[in-house]
């Protein structure tokens, strides 16, 4: 039997819960009638008590190719989904996470931007992507996110009234030392929105999303799309929720819903008791030979 200090730690630590919930979406290209799906699901998910609710990357749109998902997108100042997420946010009482909407930016590019809305629907952070998808996969599918995409510079974590948050984006899930970083910032909890390809997602989304938790003594919110997108783009799905110790806590599956769970974030202290890797990193120098 595998040994868990997580195991019982409910029973103590009642006034650390929290009640998290992922929107799973299938977006399509039209900005208003994925707005009006994922209201849908936010409201589900407050009258189930969620307190903290998510979506994930694209919750705006999916238009194929990148260069049309350009012409279709928004500034940030007076975005329809920015909009009603602080309406929402406010009108629940609850926070919100827009996993991330395309936004226009000045110099012709988008932005792929996460935004943190409060229970007062005010935007407490937000955070650009960092690193793109530029890859051509086994089956053919090519992405080139940086053609149409200003990558992202600063790493982000936002206090929250139950715990800091660590925010990634997709494709900076391969990226382990942002997310090292982030919980060395004290991130309790690290956010992965996120459009994950099937193969890429079958091969690697779990093993990823599990690695980063247990690596970083966090729990690992990561809200998907899944499902048949505008261009036949395809999407994997399956939403995890992991706890501190690597354990799937929740999953989605391959269609549009909500995944709801609890969260003893007493459970993060546990874990970095004890295996206490965040205190134990060590300056090195590599030898070539």
């Amino acid at each position: 039997m595998l040994w868990n200090p997580l195991a019982n730690s409910m029973v103590c630590w009642m006034s650390d819960m929290l009640r998290v919930a992922l929107a799973q979406l299938n977006a399509g290209p039209d900005i208003a009638e994925n707005l009006k799906a994922t209201e849908g699901f936010i409201r589900q998910a407050a009258a189930q008590g969620a307190q903290f609710i998510l979506t994930p990357e694209n919750t705006c749109h999916i238009r194929v190719p990148a260069t049309e998902k350009l012409k279709s997108s928004q500034p940030q100042e007076g975005h329809p989904v920015l909009l009603r997420f602080s309406e929402l946010a406010k009108d629940l009482g609850v926070c919100l996470m827009a996993g991330s909407l395309s936004i226009r930016l000045s110099n012709g590019k988008m932005a792929n931007r996460c935004f943190v809305f409060d229970a007062n629907g005010d935007i407490v952070a937000k955070y650009d992507k960092i690193h793109l998808f530029d890859a051509d996969l086994p089956t053919g599918e090519s992405h080139r996110e940086s053609a149409v995409f200003e990558p992202g510079r600063q790493a982000v974590t936002v206090e929250t009234p139950w715990a800091k948050l660590g925010l990634a984006i997709c494709y900076d899930l391969r990226f382990a030392a942002l997310f090292r970083t982030l919980a060395k910032a004290g991130a309790q909890i690290l956010t992965v929105p996120a459009a994950f390809t099937v193969p890429t997602g079958q091969a690697h989304w779990h093993t990823l999303l599990r690695a980063r938790a247990i690596e970083n003594g966090a729990f690992v919110l990561a809200p998907a799309q899944c499902g048949t997108h505008h261009g036949d783009r395809k999407t994997y799905g399956h939403s995890l929720i992991i706890d501190p110790w690597g354990a799937v806590l929740a999953e989605g599956g391959d269609e549009p819903g909500v995944v709801i769970a609890d969260l003893d974030l007493a459970a993060v202290a546990k874990a970095r008791e004890s295996i206490p890797a965040l205190r134990h990193d060590r300056p090195y120098t590599l030898i070539a030979s």
